[in-house]
């Protein structure tokens, strides 16, 4: 059996730095004609550049060019698609059939995005046979038929492995755009599932439900199930969460691939597998199940209390890094918001800049101090480099 890769979500440069030790494989969009559109902070400007920062650390980049395409759009698509391929992008994430006609005509490796819907195995042949080399496969199949379509068929299989689940087939979601007026389909999805809602009758009474959200989905994580997903034939290893934060991604991607290793040396345990979980539980998440792996999901697959964060781990912002000296390693820091002691683990944060470590030593003034208070500048040594005006967060939990 061949090592799956492991595939995760980029918001911007220091989502790359938060997942570079254990990242295989990232996915990103650029503003346009990405179904996050409004997560995407890389610029189809800087698009050569953050390809090359990939390939500097031997990740592959795939590009995600699948939001519906209008008339309106086949120019913009055009150019957008010339620009992966000078880049030199991996492959592109497509499934429109004018964004794969265009893949094939500069001669782009591209897959077919989970947005095709990609339910059997006849249909995944009918995408090798345009060229293809993979299919991400809908978030709606079980193990047991992604099996079926990994025995029946050569093209490379990806699927979902962890992160947000959507109510819609695929993502194919009219809600948002009824609603708030806003295409989920264009990358503008403004979560209406995420919202409390209320059923009543004509006179005005209160329906009973469950609870408040109830069409909030909980998470996906399939930590515990690695072995499974390994020998169902699974490809690559796919994370979600382009909207979410460096300290996500770095976690996520971390679990997985430690996951994966210990399968292939022999070590996966299920002591591993419970820290594993912890560790998950640390980071933003709704709640987690295993999706439509083993079953159609139930009113267990629903979070029906709490749509936002359910991590056991709070990020408090304290601060702000205002200069960092290289020569010595350190950062000083105003703590405009919050405290900082020896002891506190921090995550810095900012465009280009993901660092978390443990506050080790700390001075005032070239005095070492045990604490920083709210309004004070600190002295901070820091494991690497971090960049002016990156916020600075105590982990709490």
């Amino acid at each position: 059996m061949k090592k799956p890769e492991i595939m995760c979500p980029i918001r911007d440069w220091s989502s790359l730095e938060a997942c570079k030790d254990y990242a295989d494989a990232v996915y990103f969009g650029v503003s346009d004609l990405s179904l996050r559109a409004n997560a995407n902070a890389i610029k189809s400007g800087e698009l050569e550049k953050f390809v090359k920062k990939c390939h500097g650390y031997k990740i592959k980049a795939y590009l995600t060019v699948n939001s519906v395409i209008y008339n309106d759009d086949l120019q913009k698509a055009e150019a957008l698609i010339k620009k992966a391929k000078s880049a030199k992008v991996d492959a592109v994430i497509v499934w429109d059939p004018a964004i794969i006609d265009l893949a094939r005509k500069y001669k782009l490796t591209f897959f077919i995005s989970t947005q095709a819907n990609v339910s059997n195995w006849k249909t995944a042949e009918f995408y090798k046979k345009l060229g293809a080399k993979r299919v991400v496969v809908a978030r709606e199949m079980s193990l047991k038929q992604i099996k079926e379509m990994t025995k029946n068929t050569k093209i490379e299989v990806e699927s979902f492995v962890h992160g947000a689940m959507c109510m819609a087939i695929s993502g194919r979601c009219v809600l948002s755009s009824y609603l708030y007026g806003t295409s989920a389909n264009c990358g503008y999805c403004a979560q209406p599932c995420r919202k409390e809602w209320i059923l009543s009758d004509p006179e005005g009474n209160q329906v009973a439900v469950e609870g408040k959200y109830f069409l909030s989905a909980k998470d996906l994580c399939m930590i515990e199930y690695v072995p499974e997903l390994i020998k169902a034939g699974i490809m690559s290893f796919k994370i979600e969460g382009r909207r979410r934060d460096p300290r996500y991604i770095q976690t996520t991607a971390r679990c997985y691939k430690e996951a994966v290793d210990s399968y292939f040396d022999g070590t996966y345990t299920k002591d591993k597998v419970k820290k594993w979980k912890e560790d998950l539980l640390g980071v933003y998440n709704r709640g987690y199940s295993t999706g439509f792996y083993f079953s159609k999901p139930g009113k267990e697959g629903i979070s029906y209390e709490k749509a936002d964060n359910a991590s056991v781990v709070k990020k408090v912002l304290a601060g702000v890094v205002v200069h960092y000296y290289q020569k010595i390693g350190v950062a000083e820091i105003y703590l405009n918001h919050g405290d900082l002691k020896i002891g506190d683990s921090i995550a810095v944060e900012g465009p280009h800049t993901y660092l978390e470590q443990k506050v080790c030593s700390m001075e005032i003034e070239n005095k070492k101090v045990e604490k920083g208070a709210k309004g004070e500048r600190v002295a901070l040594r820091v494991d690497k480099k971090v960049l002016k005006n990156s916020n600075v967060f105590v982990l709490k939990g």
